[in-house]
Parts: structure tokens; C-alpha cells; sequence
């Protein structure tokens, strides 16, 4: 079984909504008591960065994670929920983020070395470039994935981008150290590519 954490802040019914079509159980719950019956868990977010870290600080969420992690269980971030997985953000001032993998959270510019403008939030459909093998990645090769985001990770630890997408710049689409995934696009919402890539994740819950 999953456990698909509710801080207020998360796609929940998009994500439980594909995990059913998958036949895999699931519940939704703030409560330590209840995930814990979860082999693995799953942080979903749509949001600001800074809102999202007061809720799990102020909850007692953030150390529960942690300790979910350090504990051997698998944890999987979605959007705003992989952004948090890493050490800070720049959204709305600086904000600590829980530090289980290397990076900060920055807006794209909007503007390329050259000048030119581009929309900003990246949104729609594009391509993912897959870096390294991975068993979150199995039987995938490349594919479209569905992105809506302002901000993106940067990273010197480029051993945790497992793949990447360009939007005028490369952007880690894709991320996982150990049994921590993330993935920066809505894995619900992109067809089979994204289907697959949560079943993969099932797998690797099971197999602990």
C-alpha cells in the first residue's frame, strides 16, 4: 500500500484517481499512525514552496518524513513535492526545504542570454531525456511528460538528475538518490509514460 501525504497543499485526487485505474491500494492521511501503514509514500504539491514547508513544519510532517526516510521506506515527490525534497527555495524569500537530496529551488528567468523572452510558468507537454537507468525509470526509453511550474531545481549533484527536459534551460525532470524519487512533472497526468513510471514506483514499493 501507498501512502499519499495530505498537508492541504496536494493534487490528491489526480494521483489517487491514477493509482486506482493501477488497481494498487492507497490511502490519504495527515496522520503518522495511519501512513504507517504504508510500505511507501507518496508527497504530492501544487503551491507555493514556503506555504507548503510552514504547513509540514508546523504539522510535525517534515521530521516525520525524514525519519520515514532514514527508516528505509520509499518516497516519492510530485511537482511542488519534489521541490521540497531539496535543501532551499528562492519563492517568496528564502525557504528551507527538507534537505534529502542537493539543490535549490529558483524561478526560470524568462528571458534567454540573448534577450528574448519565453513564458513563464513552463506548462504544456514536453520532452523527457532520460540521463541514467533507474529502476523508477524501467522500460522507458524517452517521452512527452505534462509540466506546470514556475521554478525548477538546480543542482551541482547532477548524479540525482535521473532525466531532464529543456525549457531554455535543462531542467531535472526526473531526480532520485537511493529509494527518494521526485519528479518535477505530474506523473498522473501524463498518459502512459507517466502510468508507467508510478507503476514502476508500485514495483519498487513492493520489493522492499
Amino acid at each position: 500500500m501507498i501512502g499519499i501525504i495530505d498537508y492541504g497543499m496536494g493534487n490528491l485526487h489526480s494521483v489517487s484517481k491514477a493509482l486506482e485505474r493501477m488497481n494498487y491500494e492507497y490511502v490519504i492521511s495527515d496522520s503518522p499512525e495511519v501512513l504507517n501503514k504504508a510500505k511507501g509514500l507518496i508527497l504530492p504539491g501544487v503551491g507555493s514552496f514556503k506555504d507548503a514547508m510552514s504547513i509540514l513544519n508546523e504539522t510535525g510532517l517534515t521530521n516525520y518524513i525524514k525519519d520515514s526516510v532514514k527508516s528505509g521506506r520509499p518516497l516519492l515527490g510530485i511537482c511542488l513535492g519534489m521541490q521540497l525534497l531539496f535543501d532551499k527555495s528562492e519563492e517568496n524569500g528564502q525557504t528551507e526545504g527538507l534537505s534529502l537530496l542537493t539543490g535549490e529551488v529558483i524561478r526560470f528567468p524568462g528571458k534567454t542570454p540573448t534577450g528574448e523572452t519565453y513564458k513563464v510558468p513552463h506548462m504544456g507537454w514536453n520532452n523527457l531525456n532520460i540521463n541514467t537507468k533507474s529502476p523508477l525509470l524501467a522500460s522507458l526509453d524517452e517521452g512527452h511528460v505534462y509540466f506546470v511550474h514556475s521554478y525548477y531545481v538546480n543542482t551541482n549533484d547532477q548524479d540525482v538528475v535521473l532525466a531532464s527536459s529543456t525549457y531554455d534551460v535543462e531542467v531535472p525532470a526526473v531526480v532520485g538518490n537511493g529509494l527518494v524519487f521526485g519528479t518535477q512533472f505530474h506523473p498522473e497526468k501524463s498518459s502512459e509514460v507517466g502510468l508507467t513510471i508510478l507503476k514502476n514506483y508500485a514495483a519498487i514499493v513492493e520489493g522492499r
